[in-house]
């Protein structure tokens, strides 16, 4: 006996990649909706590698009653509108959006970090998924967190344009396109060319008000979530950079801690934790790009060294496939601990 899934924001990049994940996972369904915009109302879509494709129904005229979990990577505004009815309709909904996430009565959840945390759902019917710079860095985070106690974190990311959704990617393509054949080179999505830069701004800028005067909201994400899901005592700074990287997020921790751990250490713990690969070689190569992890559902730590500047510090790097365990991996997952623990089947 399987669950009754639905799939919100079907048809964009998120969520037909939460659609081949529950495929490749073999997640128990017995049934699967595709949901989307009346735009895309009837259009057919493929339910991961296998035969199954799945005509893609109307969200706004659609009946969560009867149905388990909706998976929603819609975006702030429908998620607004339809999760609360979803959600009332006693469908347990798992939001990709960061609408819900410092909600104090919804529980933001990275299972290989706070699976505990899930318990809480009951209250409005909601559990929320972190943002994707954030979720692979807590993965990486919490073992070390664990045996020596992280006091402050500074990280810079270098985030891919699929992070942007779809009409990012088109952006890049077109600009790097323009580059090699003499075209002119427009920017609607970013801030600025993104095809052969870096753009060090992601999202809107924040005012003093937030105790973060100048950073922007992604980089405000990255402390807070962190702090929800991790500790709250974890003192956070984070650059958030775009860089012309088609999927695959990579970030640049430094890590003060608490106690004293060793590089030696650290690397044991990372090599042993759940949802973490270790490829950590002292050698040209021996480390893991952006382009190496598309497709795979591990976090990949790599360059693991003493931070010289603090009393006990490490530095490493770290890069996931931010459309995976940055978005609709972690869901999926998600999902998978909400059955085990609260929904159980058969």
């Amino acid at each position: 006996m399987g669950y009754r899934v639905a799939v919100v924001g079907a048809t964009g990049n998120v969520g037909r990649e939460m659609l081949n994940i529950l495929a490749e996972r073999e997640f128990p369904l017995d049934e699967v909706a595709a949901l989307a915009s009346g735009r895309s109302q009837g259009d057919i879509i493929d339910f991961g590698d296998t035969d199954k494709t799945l005509k893609v129904q109307n969200l706004e005229h659609f009946d969560f009653a009867g149905w388990d979990m909706a998976l929603f990577a819609a975006g702030s505004g429908p998620t607004a509108i339809h999760a609360p009815r979803a959600a009332a309709a006693g469908c347990v909904v798992i939001d990709n959006s960061s609408l819900y996430r410092m909600e104090p009565d919804v529980p933001l959840i990275v299972p290989e970090v706070n699976p505990d945390a899930i318990d809480g759902y009951k209250a409005r019917n909601i559990i929320a998924n972190p943002n994707c710079s954030t979720a692979q860095m807590v993965v990486a985070l919490k073992p070390l967190h664990d045996a020596a106690g992280i006091r402050r974190v500074i990280v810079s990311t270098y985030q891919s344009v699929s992070g942007a959704g779809k009409a990012g990617m088109d952006e890049l393509f077109e600009q790097t396109r323009a580059v090699f054949v003499g075209d002119q080179k427009t920017h609607a999505k970013f801030t600025k060319q993104i095809a052969f830069n870096v753009i060090p701004h992601i999202d809107s800028f924040v005012g003093p008000e937030s105790g973060y005067d100048g950073y922007t909201k992604e980089e405000l994400k990255m402390a807070q979530e962190t702090n929800k899901i991790l500790d709250p005592d974890i003192r956070v700074s984070a650059t958030c950079v775009r860089v012309p990287v088609f999927v695959g997020h990579s970030e640049a921790i430094s890590v003060e801690f608490d106690q004293p751990i060793s590089v030696a250490r650290a690397q044991s713990l990372l090599r042993e934790a759940p949802g973490i690969m270790l490829i950590d070689k002292r050698e040209d190569g021996g480390y893991v790009t952006p382009i190496e992890c598309v497709g795979d559902y591990a976090t990949f730590v790599s360059r693991v060294r003493k931070d010289p500047t603090v009393e006990h510090g490490l530095t490493l790097w770290c890069v996931s496939d931010n459309l995976r365990k940055g978005a609709a991996l972690n869901a999926v997952q998600i999902a998978e601990l909400l059955g085990r623990r609260h929904l159980k089947k058969g």
